[in-house]
């Protein structure tokens, strides 16, 4: 008996077919990273909203479920919950852990990081020079590791820029010292309202082209740039305007189908936080785009894009929640306990509807497992 939206219970059956999780080599068309997430440790006797306490092994068993589909791993990034419950320190260890369980599982090139200024401590002081020596000492500390670098957006950039002017001197100087090429983040205000009007302007064209031209100055040091704006026209229009041998790497969880189909004028890779959650139909999609047969690929992904634009909806940097929700259900994690309280962030309404659009797209590998971890939940909130 599911609670649903305007009141009331209704019965629900499980009925969709699971989708096999099938061992795979990376696709070959396209470069996909799944942005993962952590698995809090809930008997770690902390204050689980101001400190974050990791389940390791479970943490970094995800990670090795991920790569075993062939999907590259973004680590440390905001569905990592960075910034957002999971501070330098706990970040640190968890990119030191994920690195060395990649080289044990042969996937060192299957892993990039993510390297901010979120340890630099908020002040009215902070300098664009404290900015782009907090940069520095993250993508020290990344690619000392080994790890390919993902230059996150920065809310201290954010708070102290004046204008594209401040962004181009401080991205110019980060990617100058940077001994691979990275991948630049652009994350939009739907997803952390502390990054609006990043590159300097509110205007997303404006935004775009100052992005563009940091990008055209450093393009040797740039293997690509991951948009979040759930905006897909924007992302269709930048891909085109980007240097030779640049990526674009979509993050728009609303639109990612058509985006890595792509049209006449190229495709988009990935790096989704939506991957983790849909991690067996997004390596058989791209396998299938692999051999060529798009019909197999629009049918795997179709089916769960309504329950992406669900666990994205506003507001949409709750999105965590629903990630982690279906990773219970589906038995990666034994508990629902999120790293800043997290679990609390949606309604059980919400993750009811989670439910049943996982089941609709095949992704409850274990419905009975699956239905014995929903009553849990709703035994909680008082539905028995």
């Amino acid at each position: 008996m599911l609670p649903r939206a305007g009141g009331g219970l209704s019965a629900y059956t499980p009925s969709g077919e699971p989708l096999p999780v099938t061992p795979a080599d990376p696709p070959k068309s396209r470069v996909a990273y799944a942005a993962a997430h952590i698995v809090a440790d809930p008997l770690a006797d902390v204050n689980p909203t101001l400190e974050a306490a990791v389940d390791w092994e479970a943490t970094l068993a995800y990670r090795r479920l991920l790569w075993s589909l062939g999907l590259s791993v973004a680590e440390a990034m905001d569905t990592a919950q960075r910034g957002m419950g999971l501070d330098w320190e706990s970040t640190k260890e968890l990119i030191l852990r994920c690195v060395a369980e990649a080289r044990a599982e042969s996937a060192e090139d299957l892993v990039a990081s993510g390297a901010g200024t979120d340890h630099l401590p908020p002040s009215p002081d902070v300098k664009l020079d404290d900015v782009a020596r907090a940069y520095e000492e993250q993508i020290s500390f990344v690619e000392g590791e080994g790890s390919r670098v993902i230059l996150m957006a920065s809310r201290a950039l954010a708070a102290v820029a004046r204008g594209p002017e401040d962004y181009a001197e401080v991205y110019g100087r980060v990617l100058s010292q940077a001994t691979r090429p990275v991948i630049l983040h652009w994350l939009g205000e739907v997803f952390d309202p502390a990054l609006a009007a990043y590159w300097g302007s509110g205007d997303l064209g404006e935004a775009m082209e100052a992005c563009l031209s940091v990008i055209r100055e450093h393009a040797d040091k740039v293997d690509g740039i991951k948009i979040s704006l759930l905006e897909a026209r924007y992302e269709v229009e930048m891909r085109r305007l980007l240097p030779e041998g640049v990526r674009m790497y979509t993050g728009d969880d609303f639109n990612y189908p058509e985006l890595i189909l792509g049209d006449e004028g190229g495709h988009s890779d990935a790096l989704l936080g939506i991957f983790d959650a849909i991690a067996p139909a997004a390596s058989a999609a791209l396998h299938a785009l692999d051999g060529g047969d798009e019909g197999r690929y629009e049918e795997l992904l179709a089916p769960t894009v309504p329950l992406s634009r669900h666990i994205f909806k506003a507001p949409t940097r709750f999105y965590k929640t629903g990630v982690v929700f279906l990773a219970y259900l589906n038995g990666h994690q034994d508990h629902f306990r999120m790293v800043g309280g997290m679990e609390c962030e949606r309604s059980v309404v919400h993750l009811s509807e989670l439910f049943v659009l996982a089941d609709e797209a095949g992704l409850l590998t274990d419905p009975e497992l699956a239905v014995e971890r929903m009553r849990r939940v709703l035994a909680v909130a008082g539905v028995v």
